[in-house]
């Protein structure tokens, strides 16, 4: 997402926007990935996070709560809790915007799996460096 994140949206486009930013901050987060550990949260953890960030997101657009009940398909009730922070859906959402709004829009990937990108780097620019000597031997080899 090199485009800017609008910390108040103006229009359905940007309700997306921040919508999205918040969830793939938030799904990325350390507590996040320890709740989907747990096979009985895991089927409405996604659910719950989804639905607490299209709550935020359209409630920074100034959307009524009754209006913002009826596009996420949930009760007003439910996206009061998430607003609130009531939920711990919603306590992450809070915490990934205070988070946007400072630093900008910026993803951590956990240890373990930024360590896999990293190992995997690690192995293409070894082969990288393979094929470049490859490469200069055969053109040594070429202009002798």
């Amino acid at each position: 997402m090199s485009e800017s994140i609008p910390l108040k949206p103006l229009g359905k486009e940007d309700i997306r926007k921040l919508e999205s930013a918040l969830l793939a901050m938030v799904l990325f987060s350390q507590e996040t990935l320890e709740a989907l550990k747990n096979p009985h949260e895991r089927l409405t953890w996604v659910d719950s996070l989804y639905t607490a960030a299209a709550a935020f997101a359209r409630e920074k657009a100034g959307m009524p709560t009754s209006q913002i009940a009826d596009e996420v398909g949930v009760t007003e009730a439910t996206i009061r809790k998430h607003l609130r922070g009531e939920t711990k859906a919603g306590q992450l959402v809070l915490k990934a915007y205070e988070r946007l709004s400072k630093e900008g829009f910026k993803v951590d990937l956990p240890p373990e799996i930024a360590a896999t990108s990293t190992q995997e780097l690690s192995r293409l620019r070894e082969k990288v460096e393979k094929v470049r000597k490859l490469l200069n031997e055969a053109l040594s080899e070429l202009s002798s």
